[in-house]
Order: structure tokens, then sequence, then C-alpha cells
């Protein structure tokens, strides 16, 4: 089904690029595909963004007496005209299709452009002491409309995240003022200047009410949640309020249903970026017929995408495949998904007992977080069924020490695991930008690394430029490794070993650990050599 979604996606690209290349044709205008061209940023800020999106297109080249355009309809006279006419110089028309212009609008940031406008007259005035006696150029009275404008704000600071791709905005109370802040690729980035701080409850209000939470209520955390329709496209956003000394600080999570589609659409376990030899033993173990796989990591290391990849890649009709989550992030065809609700009392663990009254060929338990869900999904995986599950620990050796500690049955637990893979995500550097580096066997020292064997060694590094929004990276990709249970490591693990003795085994037996793997992707071009040491233990 996701398959056929994806060509249908394909075929309407496609489509929309042939009717595209017609009408240029027609008009004897030259077509351009704008995904091969370099867009000028500042060209594109210079414009008004609702003049941008309204006429449909991107600005691309100012040679002084003429501008040259790409614009989806060049039929549109009308339009052209009001172009020159804006700019009081000729214009030199190019053909390019309506997904292109959105795609070029995005890159050059002119969501950023709606936030300043949004914020402009928020922004705290930095006033230096000489001139403490002026009078702040701000004031309420100036404002057109208090209520309008907060909404606008609050609406243009979601709009702006949902454009950049973030997974949450956060709102910060700082003693200067507000700060905004996205989290993109799992890193966090201030948006724009501080917001002065009279508009901090204002803001946090306006969050409070689109989250149906008590306005009064400022001395304790509460959680929401609410959805908006963007551009044609419906958003869940789920809200975290929480108190703090210079007021209340909010974190919005950004659940775009399109954009987690669009992942899903290609999702497999080969697309992850998992090294061969561990795709080869993960893709073995998870067409048993029973037994448990567990996948461990911090928050945000991509456990939850690694297990639907997982699902998505062994559902057929023949089994029934059930989910249990907290919450349910991404939505599969053919696969029956449960949310926890611990305020009517579905934990984990009774959605479990459940769950396995409803016939289960295969099921994903979100997370273990206590004894009695540990327990149940062991005795699951000892009576035939296939159970896929995550728990939070650092590495693969970790795991075994969380389990054991649950007070769970040794013996019944190692009985029931197929394997353990532990994971973290790495951001790739920019194409576009990178550069190779060697580093000073100070650096490489720090790394853990022999300044002998790496000195004449290449690494990479990333300037930043505009197709990566200057951050230096795109996307990320997962580093993992996975422990195989051969029949020496589960008497060792019986027998209570330490677990320094059993990492010496795994290692004898070939195991990859995670930090040679994200070695390999540093040395491959992929990742950067500090990006590996943030997310990875220097050994």
């Amino acid at each position: 089904m996701v398959k056929e979604k994806e060509k249908n996606r394909q075929k309407e690209i496609l489509a929309e690029e042939e009717k595209t290349k017609e009408l240029a044709a027609r008009y004897h205008v030259p077509y351009l595909d704008l995904s091969s061209v370099s867009i000028n940023r500042e060209l594109v800020q210079s414009f008004p963004v609702d003049f941008l999106y309204r006429s449909l297109f991107v600005p691309l080249d100012d040679e002084g007496q003429r501008v040259k355009i790409a614009i989806a309809d060049p039929s549109d006279l009308a339009t052209i005209d009001a172009i020159e006419s804006y700019l009081g110089k000729k214009v030199e028309v190019y053909a390019a299709s309506k997904r292109g212009i959105y795609e070029a609008l995005r890159k050059s940031e002119t969501a950023l452009q709606v936030l300043r406008d949004a914020t402009e007259g928020f922004i705290t005035q930095v006033v230096k002491e000489e001139e403490e006696e002026v009078e702040d150029v701000i004031s309420v009275e100036r404002l057109t409309d208090q209520d309008g404008s907060i909404v606008k704000l609050v609406n243009s600071i979601i709009f702006t995240g949902v454009q950049k791709r973030a997974s949450d905005v956060h709102v910060e109370s700082r003693e200067e003022g507000v700060i905004i802040k996205y989290r993109i690729d799992g890193v966090l980035d201030q948006a724009m200047e501080p917001i002065d701080k009279k508009f901090q409850e204002p803001i946090i209000s306006r969050i409070k009410v689109m989250s149906d939470l008590d306005i009064s209520e400022r001395r304790v955390p509460q959680d929401g949640r609410f959805r908006l329709k963007i551009k044609d496209k419906t958003i869940d956003f789920r809200v975290s309020i929480m108190p703090s000394i210079y007021g209340e600080d909010a974190v919005i999570r950004i659940l775009d249903k399109e954009m987690i589609t669009e992942a899903i659409s290609e999702l497999r376990l080969d697309l992850l970026g998992f090294s061969e030899e561990v795709l080869k033993k993960f893709s073995r173990y998870i067409i048993q017929p029973y037994g448990m796989i567990l996948v461990t990591g911090p928050t945000g290391s991509g456990k939850t995408t690694t297990l639907y990849a997982a699902l998505t890649e062994i559902k057929s009709p023949e089994d029934k495949i059930i989910t249990i989550e907290d919450p349910v992030e991404y939505q599969i065809e053919g696969i029956t998904q449960i949310p926890v609700n611990e305020k009517k009392g579905l934990t984990f663990a009774r959605g479990l007992r459940s769950i396995l009254r409803h016939d289960p060929d295969k099921i994903m338990v979100g997370e273990i977080r206590d004894p009695e869900t540990a327990q149940i999904a062991i005795q699951s995986a000892l009576t035939g069924h296939l159970v896929f599950t995550t728990v939070h620990a650092n590495n693969v050796f970790d795991v075994i020490g969380r389990f054991l500690h649950m007070q769970v049955d040794p013996y019944s637990f190692i009985s029931a695991l197929n394997c353990i893979l532990a994971q973290r995500l790495v951001r790739l550097l920019c194409p576009h930008c990178k550069k190779a580096v060697r580093y000073e066997p100070g650096i490489l020292q720090e790394s853990g690394l022999d300044p002998d064997q790496y000195k004449q060694v290449w690494f990479y590094e990333s300037e930043g430029c505009p197709e990566c929004a200057f951050s230096g990276y795109r996307g990320r990709t997962a580093i993992a490794e996975l422990l195989e249970l051969s029949d020496t490591i589960r008497e060792m693990i019986l027998d209570r070993k330490p677990l320094s003795e059993v990492k010496k085994q795994a290692k004898k037996e070939g195991m990859v650990f995670l930090r040679e793997a994200g070695l390999k992707k540093v040395l491959s071009g992929l990742t950067s050599l500090r990006e590996l040491n943030k997310v990875t233990f220097v050994e």
C-alpha cells in the first residue's frame, strides 16, 4: 500500500513536470529544473513573502537592467507585469514546476522572513547605558491590535517550525527575554533575536489557549495538544508547559504526518544507514517465528523508526501484528496500533495482557519501563510470539544489566532473547560545503585515535552554505551495534560473569562496536569526528 502511494506520488510529480514543459514550449519560454539551480537567498528575501507565494515565482538573478525569474504560469501576463512594476525593471521569464518553486522558497528561508515580519515590534530593544534616558521605542499603543498580534506571532513561530522541518519548537523564558529555538536533525538552533520579556506571558497564554490548558495555573507543569491546518495539511502538536524562575517555558512537538508518511514511504531497513553486516544479521532475526528483539539507545536515537522499518518489511496478510505505543507516532496500513492511556488505566502492562488474548503473531511494545511489562513481554516471546521492543540503555551490554535489575528470571530472559541492537543517529555532512581536513595529534588523542596511525588520514568538516541553512549538516543516518546471543555468551550471562568479560567474548566472535561503526562513516566522509564524539563515548 505504501509503495503504491509512493508510485502515485512519483507519477504526480512527473505529470506536473511534463505539464510545465508543455506550457514552456507553447509560450516559447525556457524550462528550468530548480532542483539543480543554486538560489540567491538574499535576492529572494528582498521580496515580500506573500507576493512570492501569491504570484508563485522565484527571482534567480539580478543583472542590473534585467531580472531573471522562474514562474509556475508563464501565460499569466498580469502577474509578470506586476513583478516588473515592483522591480521597475524588465524580467527574463523561465518556467518551473509549482513543486520546484515551493521547494526553492522553502530553501530560501522565506518562512524565517514571515517570522521576522511577525516579530517586528516584539524584539527586545537593547538600550546602551548612555542612552538610558531615551524613551523605549516599543509601546503597547504602537501595536495595532495586541491580541491579534500575539496570535499572528505564535502562528508564525509554529508555521516557521513546520517549514524548517523542525521536530520541536522551544519557547524559553530568560532574563533578557523570550528565546525561540527549533530542533532540526536533533540539534537546537536559535531562530532569531530574543523577544521582549513583557510578551512572555501573552505568548505562553496563547499556547495554553490553543492546547485547552488552564491559563491561570502557572506553578505546575501542564501537558496538552492541539491540531492546526497549515497549507492544506493537518498537523498534530503536543505541548509541554514547565514553570521556571523567569516565567513559564513551552515545548511544542510537531507531529507532521505528511513528513512522517514521506519518510515511511521509503521505510526500509536498508535505507536507515546500518552497515551491511548488521543489516544482514538483523534481517535474519526479524523473520524468526518467535523470540524477543530488543532495540536500545537514548531518546531521539531512532529506535521506533527501526522497529517500524522491521514491521513494514515483515508484515503480511497471514500475520496479525499488534503494537502498543506511547503515543502512536506513525500509522502503518495493515497493523493494529494501540495508544497507551494511563489516565484511563491503559498501561503498557495492561495493554500487553489484552493483546495476548487478541491472537497476535507479532507484537511491538513501545518501551519496557517496569518489571511487570518486562515479565509479560518475556513470557510472550517464550510462548510463540515474536516480540519487538525498546529499552533505554547506553549500549547492548547495559541492557542485560538493566533487565536483570528488573528482577526478571535470568534463564527466561536469556532464552527469550534473539538479539540486541543498540543505535545512535549522526548528522550527515552537507555534500555541497564539506571539505577534507587533517587533525592535530592532540585532537586525535582526545577522540581516542592513535595519532601515528591517523595523522595522514583525511577527515571531513563542513563550513555551512545556503543548501544546509548554514548548519553544515543535512539529514541523519543510523549507526548500530548488534549483539548475537551465542551459546557461550548465554552461559556467561547466566553465570553472572562481569559484563566486561561478555564484551571481550563478543569482540572475539566478531562484533563491531558502536564507536567503530561510527568511525567507518567518519572515514568515508559521511559525518564528522566532532559529531561522532557527541553521540558515542570515546573509549
